[in-house]
């Protein structure tokens, strides 16, 4: 498969920037993919579609407010800061992005909040937009982090114009969230309120989770017509043993296995063992995934309606076929469903 086969036109307007107004309430468009029937519903209908027994694999990263602004030392001028992942927790280095990157060099100070209580020297160039922050703080470690809490904002996606609002501290982080680590939200996990879960769980659907924190290369455009020369980031993952159970024993049982988004379908096939189960796991993973794709695993999958070249239609593509995944993203923009972090939802069975 070439890039030049995921691109296609997105109105602008079908960009979601505020979620819909009950997580459980935003569109759903169902695919059969051995008929290739497509249906619209609503989220807390895909109840319908799972039985006793059947398995739901949630990813249990939380977001932590990972978007900073500082003040450049002399000039003031105003820097984003993105904090991407801590590298030395006594030393309180930091990987981040800074914009507008030209201003910032080796050397330079960045100031945060009204008091300038907390100060960042930047002492390495790690890519074009790439530092590496050492952060300066007079407080414990565990001070240090909440003063970043406080003082961060919520990393909405770039494309949503707006500023941030309280609520979506709230929106832009799935109601199971336990573990921080992600710089952006798994996204198809938002849809999920705490009424469908109670609802999904009397009907005795199964939970197993694993925790992959997402990073921003989940975003990061391909640039390669050729795709098996693009490059993911990677990602840390964890899959405990109570996961790997709860799974194996719904594929011996062939039951229905539904990566509840694409970051939990990355997690679930790095994880694949050579008998095609699946594996406890912890480390890094870069797994890219394109068509064609054998997935071991989940035979089912609920994801949001992505960007055009994204790596994560590509996931999409190989999961449901590629005619497959045109015919119905032409439909869901006739439909004026909504696209990306904050938008509606497909369900691949």
């Amino acid at each position: 498969m070439k890039l030049s086969g995921f691109n296609f036109e997105l109105p602008e307007e079908l960009l979601a920037e505020y979620p819909a107004e009950n997580r459980d309430e935003s569109k759903l468009m169902v695919i059969h993919r051995e008929t290739g029937k497509i249906e619209h519903k609503m989220f807390k209908d895909m109840i319908n579609y799972f039985d006793e027994g059947d398995v739901m694999v949630l990813n249990n990263t939380k977001v932590f407010p990972a978007r900073l602004y500082g003040n450049k030392e002399k000039t003031g001028a105003r820097i984003e800061v993105f904090l991407l992942r801590e590298l030395n927790e006594e030393q309180r280095l930091w990987d981040v992005l800074v914009d507008p990157a030209r201003k910032i060099r080796i050397g330079n100070k960045l100031y945060f909040g009204d008091d300038d209580t907390l100060v960042a020297e930047v002492i390495d160039n790690t890519t074009s937009r790439g530092r590496t922050l050492r952060f300066l703080y007079d407080g414990s470690y565990t001070d240090f982090r909440r003063k970043l809490k406080e003082l961060g904002d919520t990393p909405l996606p770039k494309y949503i114009k707006r500023e941030t609002e309280a609520e979506d501290a709230e929106r832009y982080q799935t109601i199971y969230a336990k573990h921080e680590g992600a710089v952006a939200a798994p996204t198809a996990g938002l849809h999920f309120s705490k009424h469908l879960l109670k609802r999904l769980e009397i009907k005795g659907i199964d939970f197993a989770e694993l925790t992959l924190h997402v990073g921003l290369g989940t975003f990061n455009p391909v640039e390669v017509e050729d795709l098996s020369k693009h490059k993911m980031d990677s990602e840390e993952l964890i899959i405990d043993e109570k996961t790997t159970e709860i799974v194996n024993n719904a594929k011996k049982n062939k039951k229905r296995i539904c990566a509840i988004g694409t970051t939990a379908m990355r997690g679930l096939e790095s994880g694949v063992s050579s008998q095609h189960t699946l594996n406890t796991f912890e480390g890094w993973t870069n797994k890219f995934i394109f068509p064609p794709y054998d997935f071991s695993i989940a035979n089912c999958m609920v994801t949001n309606f992505h960007l055009p070249k994204s790596t994560l239609l590509m996931m999409v593509s190989a999961f449901m076929g590629h005619d497959l995944m045109k015919k119905a993203y032409k439909e869901a923009i006739l439909e004026g469903y909504k696209f990306y972090s904050y938008g509606d939802a497909m369900l691949i069975i």
